[in-house]
Parts: structure tokens; C-alpha cells; sequence
């Protein structure tokens, strides 16, 4: 049995929640479709299916909804075919692929003619398929599926734009005759001709899709738009022609082509206007991506080097590397060595050294050096490609608070539709004189302000920027839940290895006898700890390096495991290793190394001695060290409000040390995996909203059982998969960062959702005509268009604010 994938549908035309709502219920009448989600703000439809044909019925379902899903026709040469029947299997193969709609193949000319949907398939995927059989597609990869739907986007874009321009070049006039000269001459046949092609031409695609939702019984923005227009101009045409009906009962014609084309042009303009903002709320998805070359510089067997389209890298593909180039792909260098600008993906300003073994990551700058590298991990396996398709999906998540509005804007639309018909028969009724006219108007009128798009894209809008501002500052959000629940938190605990501390031994203490010559002592000590496998004789190689120390050659080097290295020296035996161990051969170190060893010991340090014949002559003390942002992190994180707690495997002395230089009161060291998941279920039962951060294995059940679960970049898999969120650098600063956003982000979704219901509120109300026993007041058609618009525009501005909030 084949397992269940998820394929992604690329939408055009779902432009709210209402929208969305409607695209899935009716994907719920496919038959072998066992889920499926709508992701508005990546404007694509998630699928969980392997069968090419529901794939094609959930494609026909959206478009007799009145949605397009773009597919590309595209011809590709195949090889490897010989005769009719190798044809009639490649057809075959492509035919059951999913996301392929049509495929022709041709044996003459050796093509296959395919419709395929971007983003569900791509040639290279359809390659794969029919590789297996012994067939290969041809293809360039430059004409990537995401160029293709940039395109299409880039296209729509310009046809709104002329829609728009043409909509209000008309308008202009059309309000002249109609607010100024309306007594002129066939004004009322000049207005018909200025208003037909505005509603016919320009805004055509409101009636199209309204008669689609009709069909299907449903209705969204476009009905509301569509019936209010196009009543306005058909009651004008009808006065227009037979003005004898009203002015017979004392009654004037009144014509409304204005308002039809005014409301027309406004609602495009403000659609013009949010897909302008829209667009710049995607932005952190258009740096990720900005950050791969088109182009990459291989180096083939023999030396040669050719350039060839960032498609077409292959694991184990040798790849030279300039100064100021972007790194392509992930890989180990395998010659040279350079200095690598890591912000774009760590958000580490300083770049890092880099050389032979090293790996490097794809999206980061060479600075200096020129090296070659092997590739690793290539298109989306690589670092960066996983960024983008984590923020990609987090964009297009649901906060909870999403499911109210989910719920109001199903029953939105049918609602205003009845108050429109029930305020139009209230006029009729008790409206005296000008009872027809303001019935009229107060129709037309509820129908165009009522407009569901600004409470549909409050909350998304907002979840789109936070999540990318997040992608921007080394913060990658998984869904958009915990961006919304870290607001709430209130209690963090932390695990030490790792996150609060760097992970890895280091010297923290080193003390000499008196009169010990330390320099050539140094050396000698150098060579023994570089050849040892051990963490600790590690770190204090490394520690001596860093002060420019140079090793020498040591002969009859052994080392004994759990105790420490010997080696020889100028005929001098040196050791370096535990107390215990020097103990036993009767090496006994002076009492002042002990005493201040002991001292230090408290902190729960580690040290290894070094002994030059049957002295011992220096100590070294090694500890996980506090990294240098940790203590204000903690500091910032309890000004936010959070309680921190630490909980560690590690030994209670060394747990009581980190957390007194921390200044965190709560603390437990010696704990098992579960004990960390045990106290984040207890402190939810007291009603704590848990965060938990850690970057180890061990931390993965904590990190499932925390409502807000952070996961440290330079960590294992296991946690960067079970966690919510994840710190790229490593850097536990971005945790107050993190919970700032969030709250930032909840303000935004609060404001936009307050805006977009009062809108209505008062809207709605005024536009059926309350307002008028008292004041005599009666809200134009033009004014109300104008405002529906401008609420959508509102909301999407005030979304792209957090753009420029400081973290």
C-alpha cells in the first residue's frame, strides 16, 4: 500500500476566508480525498492523496467553484523511445503521475505535449517517474515552476492594473454628468455608454464569478458586488428607457450609472492596492529565495569547469566557490579555506572561518578565500530550501483565532444578502414619498459596503508578516498556533547543554606551579592532548592553539582509556590525565594545586593535571561554558514577565553553579527525559502556559509536551522536527524576541479584527438608512464603495506595520 502524500495546488482568485470556506466544502464531495486544507495566504490547496485522478477531481471541483488553478502546456523531448509501445508507457506513467492533467506523447518527433499544475509536479519530478522505466525527459530546470507562477502572478497584476486605470478613466466623466451636469443632453445616454463598458469589460470578473457561486450555491464578495452593481444599472437602463412609469405618478427617474461604475472602480482600485501590500507581505519568502544563484561553477574529473543552472547540481558534484559568491548548495569543503558570512541563515553578523571538513551552508557568503566544496544536500534537501518551505507553510496555517472569523464569514455573505432584501421591503413599506428611491439605495448600498475581505485578511495578513519578520531575525515559526500562543507564556524552562551553555567542554582555569617553565611545557602538552580522542584533552588543545602555542614531536605516545596520555619528550616522560590516575603512579601533585583545584571543583569543573617525570606542574579546569548572550537573555526574558526554569541532566553541583551565575531561582540538575516532560504537564495543569527550549534528543518529549516548544538551530534533528520554533544561531536572545513578536503579531490580529467588525457594525446599519429619520442622511453608493475598499487596504496596512517594528 502506497503512503499517503501530501500534494500542494497552487489557487488563484481566493482572496479571503470566505473563499477558502467554499473551496472546502466542496473538496469534500471527492471521493478518495482523505484530507484536505486551504493555505490563503500561499494562495495553494493541500491535498493528502497519492492518486493522480483525485488530484484531477479536486482541480475540476475548484474551477466549477469559479477558482482557476494554473496549469502549464508544456512540450519536452523524451528519449530512450523506440517504438509505439515505449510511447504508449511513457503516456502511461505521466498519465497516473499526480499533478499531470494531460499528456500526449508523440513517437515521430520523440515529445510528450503535458498540462501539469506547478508546484504539484515539476519536469524534474515527471523525469524521476519515467526514469525508472528507462525513458528520460529533457528539460531545463531555470524554467522553474516557481518562475512560471511568478509570472502568471506578475501577469495578473498587469491585467488588474489596466482594469483598474480603465475602470476609473471612464468613472471620471461618468461622476461630471451625474453629480454636476446631469441636465445636459442624452446625459442619461452618454452615462450608459461611459458605465456599460466599465461593468461589462473592466469588471466583468465579478459577474463571472458570481454566477459561478450561484451555480453552486454558494455566494462570496463578487455577489455582493455583481448584484449590487449590476441592479444599479439595470434599474437605470429601465428608467432610462420607460421614465413614463415614475414621472406618470408624480415621481422623478432617477438614473445610477455613476454609482455602478464609481463602485466598480473603487472596489479594483482597492483590490490593486491590497494585492500591492500583499505582495510586500511575502517579502521574507522573496529574500530566502533571492539568496540561491541561478548559476554554479562545476569542476568535472578532469579539471575542467563549466557552468551550469542551479537545477542541475547532484549529490557528490564538486563545486568551486569565489570571493563574494553565494554558496549554492550544502557541503563539506574539500580545498581551501575562506572566512563564510553566516547572518543570512544564523543571523551571526560575524563571518566564521571555514576550511578543509568544514561544512558550509547554501544561502551564505564567501568572503575572502577561494575553496572547492562537495556537494551534500541539493535543491530540497538543502538548509535554505527547508527554511523556505517551513516559512512557506507557517504563512499559510491557521492561528485559532482564525476559526472564529472562519465561522462569522460563512454566514456573512447570506446574511447581508438578507438584510439587504429585508431593508429594501422596510423602505418600501413605511419610506413615504421617496419610498422607491431610498429602497433602492439602501439595497445597493448594504450590498456594497458589507464586504467580508478585511475580516478575512486581519488575521492571516498579520500571521504572514510576524512569521516572515521572524525568518528575517533567525526565528523559524512552524505554524501559526505558536506564534500566537508564546504571547501567553508564562513559565520557560530550559535545559543547560547546549542552550544556556555552548555544548562543549572548554578551559575555563589554568594554573601553574610556581617557576614551571609554562612555554615548552605548553608544546609538549599540546601534542599529547592532540592526539587524544578524549572531549576534554580536545578542549585543551584547542585552548592552547587559540594562544598561539605550536606543538612538538613526542615519541612512545599510549593512551590510557579513562585515565589520560603519556608520551616522550627530550627523555622525559610526560603525563596528562586525572588525579586518580596519577595517584596510582605515585605522582602526588603539591597541596597548593590541590586547594585551588578543590576551590574551583565547587562549581562542578572538571580538571586534568600535567606531570613532567613524578611532578605535577599545572591543572587545567574545563566546564560547559555560559555562552556570552545567555545572562541577558534570562534577563529579558524575566522582564517580559516569564518565570525561567532550568532543568538539566547534568550533575546538581554544576546545575546549582550555572543557575547562581544566572540568578535563576528554580533549578534541578540529575533529571531524566521525562522528568522535564513531567513538569511541563504538571505546570499546564496548574494553567501555565509552558514554554520549553532545549536542542538535544533527550529534550524531544518535552519539546511535544510544552504549548510552545523552541528548538536550538545548532541542535539534533529530532528536536528541530518535534519543536514549534526554531533559533537558527543558537542565540538565546532571539528567545525575547520570539515572545515579542508574538505579542506584536496578537496586537496586529486584535487591532485588524476590531477594525474590520466595527466597520461592519457601523457600516451595515448606516448603509440601510438608520440614520436617516434623524438626520436625513443617506449614504451614496460611491462613499460606501470607496470605504469597502479601503477597509481591506486598511487592515493589509496595518499587517505590514510589523514590517518595521523593532524586536
Amino acid at each position: 500500500m502506497s503512503q499517503i502524500q501530501t500534494q500542494y495546488i497552487p489557487v488563484e482568485g481566493v482572496d479571503s476566508e470566505h473563499c477558502a470556506m467554499i473551496i472546502e466544502k466542496g473538496l469534500d464531495s471527492v471521493k478518495g480525498l482523505e484530507a484536505h486544507s486551504i493555505e490563503l495566504n500561499n494562495h495553494r490547496v493541500a491535498l493528502d492523496t497519492d492518486d493522480a485522478d483525485v488530484v484531477r477531481d479536486s482541480v475540476r471541483k475548484i474551477r466549477e467553484l469559479g477558482y482557476e488553478v494554473p496549469v502549464i502546456n508544456k512540450r519536452f523531448p523524451i528519449s530512450g523511445m523506440t517504438c509505439a509501445s515505449c510511447s504508449a508507457s511513457v503516456e502511461t506513467i505521466l498519465k497516473y503521475h499526480p499533478g499531470v492533467m494531460d499528456v500526449s506523447v508523440n513517437l515521430a518527433d520523440h515529445t510528450a505535449s503535458i498540462r501539469y499544475i506547478p508546484g504539484t509536479t515539476s519536469p524534474q519530478r515527471m523525469n524521476e517517474a519515467i526514469q525508472v522505466a528507462g525513458y528520460e525527459l529533457i528539460h531545463e530546470d531555470r524554467e522553474s515552476t516557481e518562475e512560471a507562477l511568478e509570472e502568471r502572478k506578475k501577469n495578473r497584476l498587469r491585467k488588474l492594473r489596466s482594469q483598474t486605470y480603465g475602470s476609473i478613466g471612464l468613472s471620471i466623466p461618468l461622476v461630471i454628468i451625474g453629480m454636476f451636469f446631469p441636465e445636459i443632453p442624452y446625459s442619461g445616454w452618454i452615462m450608459l455608454g461611459l458605465s456599460t463598458p466599465i461593468l461589462a469589460f473592466f469588471g466583468r470578473n465579478f459577474f463571472i464569478n458570481a454566477w459561478k457561486q450561484a451555480r453552486h450555491g454558494t455566494s462570496n464578495m463578487d455577489t455582493l458586488v455583481a448584484l449590487s452593481t449590476g441592479i444599479a444599472w439595470t434599474f437605470s437602463v429601465f428608467n432610462l428607457l420607460f421614465p413614463r412609469v415614475w414621472t406618470s405618478r408624480g415621481l422623478e427617474a432617477h438614473v445610477y450609472f455613476e454609482a455602478a461604475g464609481v463602485i466598480i472602480a473603487f472596489i479594483l482600485l482597492g483590490k490593486l492596492l491590497e494585492e500591492n501590500a500583499k505582495s510586500r507581505t511575502s517579502g521574507a519568502i522573496k529574500k530566502l529565495m533571492g539568496l540561491q544563484p541561478d548559476e554554479v561553477v562545476l569542476i568535472s574529473p578532469d579539471g575542467t569547469e563549466k557552468s551550469v543552472p542551479l537545477g542541475q547540481v547532484q549529490v557528490g558534484d564538486l563545486i568551486r566557490i569565489k570571493p563574494g559568491e553565494r554558496i549554492p548548495v550544502d557541503g563539506v569543503i574539500s580545498q581551501g579555506e575562506s572566512f563564510v558570512d553566516e547572518s543570512s541563515i544564523t543571523g551571526e553578523p560575524i563571518p566564521v572561518s571555514k576550511k578543509v571538513g568544514d561544512q558550509v551552508t547554501s544561502g551564505t557568503i564567501n568572503q575572502k578565500g577561494s575553496f572547492r566544496f562537495r556537494a551534500e544536500k541539493v535543491g530540497s534537501d538543502t538548509v535554505l530550501a527547508r527554511i523556505i518551505e517551513m516559512v512557506k507553510q507557517a504563512q499559510g496555517s491557521k492561528a485559532p483565532v482564525q476559526r472564529l472569523v472562519d465561522r462569522i464569514a460563512s454566514i456573512f455573505v447570506p446574511a447581508v444578502l438578507a438584510i439587504a432584501i429585508l431593508s429594501f421591503f422596510v423602505w418600501i413599506i413605511f419610506g413615504g414619498e421617496n419610498a422607491v428611491t431610498h429602497a433602492f439605495l439602501a439595497l445597493v448600498t448594504v450590498l456594497v459596503i458589507a464586504c467580508p475581505c478585511a475580516l478575512g485578511l486581519a488575521t492571516p495578513t498579520a500571521i504572514m508578516v510576524g512569521v516572515g519578520r521572524g525568518a528575517e531575525n533567525g526565528i523559524l515559526i512552524k505554524d501559526a498556533e505558536s506564534l500566537e500562543q508564546a504571547h501567553k507564556m508564562t513559565t520557560l524552562i530550559l535545559d543547560k547543554t547546549g542552550t544556556l551553555t555552548e555544548g562543549k567542554p572548554s578551559v575555563t582555569d589554568e594554573i601553574w606551579k610556581e617557576g614551571s617553565p609554562n612555554e615548552s611545557y605548553r608544546s609538549v602538552l599540546l601534542a599529547l592532548e592532540r592526539s587524544s580522542e578524549h572531549p576534554l584533552g580536545m578542549a585543551i588543545a584547542d585552548h592552547l592553539e587559540s594562544h598561539y602555542v605550536k606543538p612538538v614531536d613526542v615519541v612512545s605516545f599510549n593512551s590510557i582509556t579513562g585515565s589520560g596520555v603519556e608520551a616522550v619528550y627530550n627523555g622525559i616522560t610526560f603525563r596528562a590525565g586525572n588525579l586518580k590516575w596519577l595517584s596510582r603512579l605515585g605522582i602526588v601533585p603539591m597541596a597548593s594545586l590541590v586547594e585551588k583545584a578543590a576551590i574551583h571543583a565547587q562549581e562542578g569543573k572538571s580538571f586534568i593535571y600535567l606531570a613532567v617525570g613524578n611532578e605535577i606542574v599545572a591543572t587545567f579546569g574545563l566546564a560547559d561554558r555560559i555562552k556570552e548572550t545567555t545572562p541577558l537573555a534570562i534577563q529579558k526574558i524575566r522582564s517580559l514577565g516569564v518565570r525561567v526554569i532550568m532543568m538539566t541532566g547534568d550533575d546538581p553541583l554544576v546545575a546549582a553553579s550555572v543557575a547562581r551565575e544566572l540568578g535563576i531561582e528554580e533549578f534541578h540538575g540529575g533529571v531524566m527525559p521525562e522528568d522535564k516532560a513531567k513538569k511541563a504537564i504538571d505546570l499546564r495543569k496548574k494553567g501555565e502556559v509552558v514554554g520549553m527550549v532545549g536542542d538535544g534528543i533527550n529534550d524531544s518529549h518535552a519539546l511535544a509536551e510544552a504549548e510552545v516548544s523552541i528548538a536550538m538551530g545548532k541542535g539534533s534533528d529530532i528536536a528541530i522536527d518535534v519543536a514549534k520554533m526554531t533559533i537558527i544561531s543558537s542565540d538565546l536572545q532571539k528567545i525575547p524576541q520570539a515572545i515579542e513578536l508574538s505579542r506584536e503579531t496578537v496586537r496586529t490580529i486584535r487591532q485588524n479584527l476590531f477594525w474590520a467588525f466595527v466597520y461592519n457594525i457601523i457600516g451595515i446599519p448606516i448603509a440601510a438608512g438608520v440614520l436617516y429619520p434623524a438626520f436625513g442622511f443617506m449614504l451614496n453608493p460611491m462613499i460606501a464603495g470607496a470605504a469597502m475598499a479601503m477597509s481591506s487596504v486598511s487592515v493589509v496596512s496595518n499587517s505590514l506595520r510589523l514590517r518595521w517594528r523593532k524586536l
